[in-house]
């Protein structure tokens, strides 16, 4: 493989990974943007219009080098929560809650963050070393 190829595909690894977090942390902020919206009901039926589906994004490797995000729904998608004064409660006072947890939510955003950083990092270093050996060539 050419330098110039070998380049771009590295250009190319860091933009996935560019990617891949920027869809984490969306996922995780929707995520908690919803975790006090109405859960998925386990005994209901298949179709719950406003019912919130938590989700989680995995990192898949790519054919070639880099990372996609596959967003995947959370199991169980709810759980149930004691809250008589809801509007959403049964008669026990029960209601079913995205299962969301804010502190894993936290950690999973500032994963993300980090790692897109690390990417934006390797991205600025692969432009100064294009840079230094244009700059050589010339």
């Amino acid at each position: 493989m050419a330098i110039g190829a070998r380049m771009i595909q590295g250009f190319a690894i860091s933009v996935s990974g560019l990617m891949a977090q920027s869809k984490r942390l969306a996922v995780s902020a929707d995520n908690v943007a919803n975790m006090r919206s109405r859960g998925v009901d386990p005994d209901g039926p298949q179709q719950q219009p406003g019912a919130f589906q938590p989700k989680r994004v995995q990192d898949v490797t790519t054919s070639g080098g880099g990372v996609r995000g596959e967003v995947r729904p959370v199991s169980p998608a709810s759980v149930e929560t004691y809250e008589p004064g809801s509007p959403d409660a049964d008669s026990e006072g029960l209601v079913n809650r995205p299962n969301v947890n804010l502190a894993e939510e936290l950690v999973t955003q500032i994963q993300a963050q980090r790692a897109y950083e690390a990417n934006a990092a390797a991205i600025r270093t692969q432009d100064e070393v294009t840079d230094t050996l244009l700059d050589i060539k010339s």
